[in-house]
């Protein structure tokens, strides 16, 4: 079996840079984890700020820190930058080699779907945002790998869509409508969920909205990892 792992991530409308962050980084003893991070409200302050969060998360990540350790770090991190006025999500996504599991790691009031043996999870524990007081803990879920697993997280943005026109999405609607097929690349389930998205917008995202996709797979051909990008890059920015 093989790990696949899509995002697709848009601005607020009117807004050039998200303020979301994401980054991927390969684990010490094997895997990889991805990092979302949605700083509070929009633009450049709300980058400043996600991206000191998935820095610090990222930096410890690559020293072995376990990722709820990491979490909690980086939360009490943000609490003394910014002197506990901002506040931003975070959610860690690790593919652990070494207990052959999937790790879900989430501060973020927004919920983590899970598709487990063609059956919808949603996991929606109270969780609390980083950065606003000392030692603020995560909520962690961990699953073991196997084919057909899939798990979507996301930022707020996805949640708040059609809030402008009062349609606000559905998520339990969304996702029984949209179906699973085991087979479907991680690629095109981010795609349609966020095209999905921002025509409850009207084409104008009323927020950031940042989703993330990790899905195992039957492992076909060689044994390269592979990692493809793609920014549009408007006006030259």
């Amino acid at each position: 079996m093989e790990v696949q792992i899509a995002v697709s991530k848009v601005p607020k409308f009117g807004i050039r840079e998200s303020g979301d962050t994401v980054e991927v980084i390969e684990r010490p003893q094997g895997g990889i984890s991805v990092v979302l991070s949605d700083g509070q409200t929009s633009g450049r302050g709300a980058k400043s700020v996600s991206n000191l969060v998935v820095r610090k998360v990222i930096s410890l990540l690559a020293e072995g820190v376990r990722d709820g350790a990491a979490a909690r770090a980086a939360s009490d991190y943000l609490y003394t930058h910014r002197e506990g006025k901002v506040s931003a999500t975070l959610n860690i996504c690790s593919v652990d080699l070494v207990t052959k599991t999937l790790v879900i790691t989430r501060n973020n009031p927004a919920p983590v779907i899970l598709y487990d043996n063609q059956q919808i999870r949603i996991f929606d524990e109270e969780s609390k945002p980083v950065g606003i007081y000392r030692d603020t803990r995560p909520v962690i879920v961990e699953v073991g790998l196997a084919v057909g697993l899939c798990a979507i997280v996301f930022s707020d943005g996805l949640i708040h869509a059609g809030s402008r026109t009062g349609n606000l999405i559905n998520l339990i609607s969304l996702f029984n409508q949209y179906g699973y097929n085991p087979e479907e690349p991680p690629h095109l389930i981010a795609d349609n969920l966020l095209q999905r998205a921002i025509q409850q917008d009207e084409g104008r995202p009323c927020d950031d909205i940042s989703i993330v996709v990790i899905k195992v797979l039957p492992h076909q051909g060689d044994q390269t990892r592979r990692m493809l990008v793609r920014l549009p890059l408007n006006n030259g920015g």
